[in-house]
């Protein structure tokens, strides 16, 4: 399956990713399209016969839980709506909590590392599989960036995901950014890691853009693609010749001439790195069914996860996300200085994508959202999702006393009124509806 170069669709570079020559394909995040109604520009694309892959970020498939089936049946729909050749998500957990732990749910809002552990293979395996069985096409999975690692790991990152298509028969989505972040924070080498994952089960490549910041390589998806970034690309295609390659932005978008400029960086890269003599000889491929159903016959036979390794995944994922999200003590083991950065980014992260779901939050409250929002997500995890995070900041806003100007008071309170929906009121609603009706009087 030979998906060529492309680039990430979203809604704001929409125009000028149509603007683009030699755009073979596009990616877009399975969760921000309807199941039943594609954009306009998805549709033109399509007509021009561009690829469109879908791919997800919420799953979680190396969480403790097994895999939600309504979000796996809305990948599938996204999945048939699109008529893509696969689709694919992300070695990562987003969620911790519940029934497992006899804790309240807790969502990270980002994606983090799973434990390089024989344990968290296992339920990763076997988590793999259940979404393989509920998808209409092959599945592919990205390595993702971190700025943590867990104490204790048994395996390396090619160990893990070698071991991972061995046991799955998935496919990989290789993220070349992140094995360049891993390397400047976690001191991980990507040419030892390319060395040892099964390249030839590589469905296609990751290219991004970061920032370092006092010694910590952030992935923002946010600045363009850096020379040491393009560097592991030309690694890894010394190695093989990737299906496809993409490049990724998600904010701070620059003109289409840029990203032209960028893909032609990437283009550049990859005939000069191409071996003269072909691809070294890797690991035999995945066997792959992309015809058309599931990701295809498996190289091991399912085992079961063992007696106690869903709990105890369960128990050290909690732990950990509830130090990051709620200020509880740090796990042993874990660099504290570490953690502190992630919690920071974690909350970073909240505070912006809450501002992109109700953009009118930041133009109420101005120059205050941020350092507001901010004190508000400090001992207040997510746990439903940010549409649901947004109410709840300006709920507790609100209760706080709300802005100091009345007007954006009354906005304030106008808006989450509005979204709030018919439901019993509790008592910090009947506070503001209190506070409403004051206003009005005024």
């Amino acid at each position: 399956m030979e998906l060529g170069i492309g680039i990430g669709w979203r809604p704001e570079i929409a125009a000028e990713v149509e603007s683009l020559s030699g755009i073979d394909w596009v990616e877009a995040v399975a969760e921000n399209l309807c199941a039943d109604h594609l954009p306009d520009s998805l549709v033109r694309l399509r007509e021009r016969g561009v690829t469109v892959v879908p791919h997800g970020v919420a799953l979680g498939l190396g969480g403790a839980d097994r895999p939600d089936p309504v979000r796996l049946a809305s990948l599938a729909a996204r999945a048939e709506l699109l008529g893509t050749p696969l689709v694919t998500e992300h070695i990562a957990f987003v969620r911790a909590g519940g029934p497992l732990t006899a804790s309240p749910r807790l969502e990270a809002g980002h994606l983090l590392p799973v434990p390089r552990t024989w344990d968290a293979l296992d339920v990763l395996c076997e988590n793999v599989r259940i979404a393989q069985d509920s998808l209409p096409v092959p599945l592919a999975l990205e390595n993702i960036a971190a700025l943590i690692t867990w104490p204790d790991e048994e395996l390396t990152e090619g160990q893990f995901l070698a071991e991972l298509v061995e046991r799955t028969g998935v496919r990989l989505l290789i993220d070349v950014a992140n094995l360049h972040t891993n390397h400047v924070n976690l001191g991980q080498d990507p040419a030892k890691a390319l060395d040892e994952l099964p390249v030839e089960a590589i469905a296609y490549v990751h290219v991004a853009g970061g920032v370092e910041r006092n010694g910590v390589w952030h992935d923002t998806h946010a600045h363009p693609v850096t020379a040491p970034v393009l560097e592991v690309l030309a690694e890894l295609r010394s190695r093989v010749d990737p299906p496809g390659v993409l490049l990724e932005r998600d904010d701070a978008f620059p003109p289409a001439a840029e990203l032209a400029g960028e893909l032609d960086a990437i283009r550049a890269t990859l005939r000069k790195a191409a071996p003269p003599a072909g691809p070294r000889p890797g690991p035999a491929p995945a066997s792959d069914d992309s015809a058309g159903t599931g990701a295809g016959t498996r190289t091991a036979a399912p085992t079961p996860v063992p007696a106690g390794t869903r709990d105890r995944t369960a128990v050290a994922q909690t732990a950990l996300l509830s130090a990051l999200v709620a200020g509880t003590p740090a796990p042993e083991g874990f660099d504290h200085r570490r953690l502190r950065v992630q919690s920071r980014a974690l909350a970073a992260k909240r505070a912006d994508v809450v501002a992109k779901v109700a953009p009118e939050l930041p133009e109420i409250l101005g120059d205050g959202y941020r350092a507001a929002f901010l004190a508000y997500a400090g001992n207040r995890p997510m746990s439903g999702g940010y549409r649901r995070d947004a109410l709840g900041f300006a709920e507790h806003v609100l209760i706080a006393g709300g802005p100091a100007d009345p007007v954006a008071q009354r906005r304030l309170t106008y808006w989450w009124q509005d979204r709030s929906g018919a439901r019993p009121p509790r008592r910090t609603t009947r506070l503001v509806r209190a506070a409403r009706a004051a206003l009005v009087r005024k």
